[in-house]
């Protein structure tokens, strides 16, 4: 904290002195994506993958399934944005090699739609000493259970043991340089641009099988790493990811002030360097202690300080953007954000004065609820729905702002043609998602559609086409036999009906004939598995009277199979099947931490028969 404190008192004087770079724009921008294996799920294969590259544009990430990498900064203006594509595709194409060698795949996309809470156990941690003393801190700080909550088409609500849920959000992280004087109005711009952008980019409308918001990152990364417990009803506490509360009405060091006076350093480091006594002898500062401690605050749209070639500057880190669906796609977000606030900042001198806060933050959320849906509060008391401000405002004002800038106008017209087409049909990442989802309604598992959406999203991107011209997910593409059923979480039910031993057999008998269902699990109040009735013991009963001995009716503890047999969310499909046999049952509980979560019953095996029959059968046809 000491360093902590020291590094802000120093920015604060090399910001005094002048020492912050001015009259230079450069752009840039950090590509996260996750590793995939040809059954299309999760593969923690990171640390297998880095030492084939030996290039430090690559780095890890939180999970193990993810990677990172970082594309050079360029000066902003001509050709910038063309070259900022093609260092992607080039690093991308290097990595997918890379990868190929381990029988992985690459995929850019803000939540993976084949991620399974399976998957988010600490052993999928990267095994990293920063990684696992973050969660322990954040753990520690929370006092308990993650608890999330999100509600869209469907409704999501789950706890989870550590914050491992973070790993589900990747993101296409864009920087802009800023001078220090103008670094406030050009902040509070970003943030006014963070809605409607966002808007025009979701690409994350999935997790866990769930239709919830365009952009869920936005809400899942919100409690992913929030450090308030539900306990602290009465004590106002801000989250550790943020939008704001305020507009910045000083120096960037203000925002630095803010985050620590709000928040716990949650790791620290050796305190390696004297800021004042480097200063003293003419030289830079690393501030490491406070970039560290900046890297532990999320907010939406973060200031960063950084050095380049010897010399300081900050800048504008937007993390609003996710990543995918395709390079170009990517690129032309980017170039609508910095179009958006070069124009914004060419009429605005202080942009607070014509539209407050609270509508800013308004329009970012509702962006991510609803997407291009959107209607968003604009400047000077104006209101517009999020397609016809983006169109008929802000493209042509970016446009323009950006060929002011001397950007090389091929370039402009081609990446705000992409966001132009993207808005006029509607056609986002997260719109492709949800389209292609309901095209394959009432065709094959759940969790076939998933792998099928993963598959053609791979596919898609290695194409390279941007995403308003990709034709739906079909089915096909999920693969066979083995991509869809090589474990019993791919097409378990999550949809169980359950008794608790109390309650009367007759329940039971009712629920077997309105489901239609041969098995229904026993659990107590904190959902753990406690027995297992079959429609046998049920008929057994029904044929005794259903009363006991002593003329009392018969509750499901009578005739419940106790400690039934269960198994894990990942155990092998064959494995499961020899289980089967060798007990001779027909329905066995998926149990995860104690609690029951699924349950696979002879049916489904008849279905993947019938599946795997089909297909050999076309295979000989």
């Amino acid at each position: 904290m000491r360093a902590l404190l020291a590094d802000v008192r120093a920015l604060e004087r090399m910001m005094a002195e002048g020492m912050i770079e001015d009259g230079v724009r450069r752009v840039g921008a950090e590509q996260e994506v996750f590793l995939v294996n040809k059954a299309w799920h999760v593969a923690p294969a990171a640390d297998d993958i880095l030492p084939l590259l030996s290039d430090d544009h690559y780095t890890t990430e939180f999970g193990i399934f993810n990677l990172e990498f970082n594309m050079d900064p360029l000066v902003f203006g001509g050709d910038c944005l063309s070259r900022m594509e093609s260092q992607i595709n080039e690093l991308l194409l290097k990595l997918r090699v890379a990868a190929a060698k381990k029988d992985v795949e690459i995929l850019m996309v803000g939540i993976l739609p084949t991620i399974r809470k399976s998957d988010l156990g600490e052993e999928n941690m990267t095994p990293r000493a920063r990684y696992h003393a973050l969660n322990r801190a954040l753990t520690a700080l929370r006092g308990g259970t993650y608890e999330f909550y999100i509600k869209g088409v469907d409704e999501l609500l789950l706890k989870h043991d550590s914050a491992m849920l973070e790993a589900c959000n990747t993101s296409f992280q864009v920087h802009f340089q800023a001078g220090a004087k103008e670094f406030a109005n050009l902040y509070n711009i970003a943030q006014v641009a963070a809605g409607p952008v966002l808007a025009a980019a979701t690409n994350s409308p999935l997790l866990f099988g769930k239709r919830l918001w365009a952009e869920t990152r936005i809400a899942l990364f919100q409690q992913a790493v929030d450090t308030r417990s539900s306990g602290h009803h009465m004590r106002e506490r801000k989250s550790r990811v943020t939008f704001g509360n305020d507009w910045l009405r000083g120096s960037a060091a203000e925002i630095f002030k803010e985050d620590i006076a709000s928040f716990r350093a949650l790791v620290g480091i050796e305190q390696d360097e004297d800021p004042f006594e480097i200063l003293k002898r003419g030289g830079v500062p690393e501030l490491n202690a406070l970039r560290l401690f900046n890297g532990t605050v999320y907010r939406w749209n973060r200031p960063c300080y950084g050095i380049i070639d010897g010399k300081p500057h900050l800048r504008i880190e937007n993390r609003v953007l996710p990543a995918g669906p395709t390079v170009v796609d990517e690129v032309a977000n980017a170039a609508f954000w910095f179009g958006v606030i070069s124009g914004l900042s060419d009429q605005y001198d202080d942009i607070t004065q014509v539209i407050d806060f609270e509508a800013a933050s308004m329009n970012f959320m509702s962006a991510a609820r609803i997407g291009l849906s959107a209607q968003f509060h604009w400047l000077e008391g104006k209101e517009a729905p999020a397609q016809t401000l983006i169109l008929d405002t802000l493209l042509p004002m970016a446009h323009a702002a950006l060929i002011r800038r001397e950007v090389k106008a091929a370039d402009v017209d081609r990446y705000l043609g992409i966001i132009e087409h993207r808005v006029r049909t509607g056609r986002t990442g997260s719109r492709w998602m949800i389209t292609s989802l309901a095209g394959l309604k009432d065709k094959g598992t759940p969790g076939e559609r998933l792998n099928a959406l993963t598959a053609a999203s791979i596919a898609r991107q290695k194409e390279g086409l941007p995403v308003a011209e990709w034709k739906p997910a079909d089915l096909s593409e999920a693969g066979g036999w083995q991509h869809n059923y090589a474990v019993v979480e791919q097409y378990m039910v999550t949809e169980i009906y359950t008794v608790q031993p109390d309650e009367p057999i007759d329940l039971v008998a009712n629920l077997m004939e309105w489901q239609r269902i041969r098995h229904v699990p026993v659990e107590d109040q904190e959902h753990h598995l406690i027995g297992i009735v079959s429609y046998r013991a049920v008929l057994r009963a029904l044929a005794h009277g259903h009363h006991s001995l002593d003329g009392m009716p018969l509750a499901v503890a009578d005739i419940m199979k106790k400690n039934p047999l269960s198994v894990a969310p990942d155990t092998p499909t064959l494995d499961a099947i020899a289980l089967m046999r060798q007990h001779q049952i027909g329905a066995l509980p998926v149990v995860h931490n104690g609690r029951l979560i699924g349950i696979i019953t002879e049916h489904d095996f008849l279905d993947i028969a019938a599946e795997l029959l089909e297909q050999k059968l076309r295979e000989h046809a």
